[in-house]
């Protein structure tokens, strides 16, 4: 456990100070803006997709270490892929950091970043790790803005009885 733990701050602290596909994109096809609301992250997610694949993605703005690491690793993670690949990663990377996805008991294809599994016990930072996966959906599906609150969230999904 310590050495998931130390695992995990390692790669926060590493791409934070040096964020990978961190600036902008000029020739995007698909650009979203994310805010958390709760802590003021802010990010601005640019992808050029091509032939139905992300061949390029840029993204920047002001967050938390955690949401800026999230957003470093989702970019690199899906550069290259088909859309379908991206959008399965995004479900499993939601499906993960909030505990429905346990990613030593259930099959996944988030490789490194499972490095973020134990984001689902710290539940105040959960909406800083999904922020950048929620932009990036929100872009995929051509929806300018995105938010990690209830209805303002593309990926939301009402609690029985309703109870966001």
């Amino acid at each position: 456990m310590a050495a998931s733990k130390q695992l995990y701050q390692e790669v926060i602290l590493d791409h934070n100070r040096k964020p990978r596909n961190w600036g902008t994109l000029n020739d995007a096809t698909h650009q979203a803006e994310g805010v958390n609301p709760l802590c003021g992250d802010r990010l601005h997610l640019a992808v050029k997709v091509n032939d139905d694949a992300v061949e390029a993605i840029a993204f920047e703005g002001e967050s938390c270490a955690i949401c800026k690491a999230s957003a470093s690793m989702m970019t690199t993670a899906v550069k290259g892929k088909p859309r379908t690949e991206a959008e399965q990663l995004i479900h499993e990377f939601r499906d993960m950091a909030t505990g429905k996805l346990d990613t030593e008991q259930q099959p996944h294809h988030l490789g490194r970043l499972t490095v973020f599994s134990g984001v689902k016990d710290l539940p105040t930072r959960v909406k800083c790790a999904i922020l950048p996966w929620h932009t990036l959906h929100a872009a995929l599906n051509s929806m300018a803005t995105t938010s990690t609150e209830a209805d303002d969230d593309p990926m939301h999904e009402p609690t029985p009885g309703g109870v966001a």
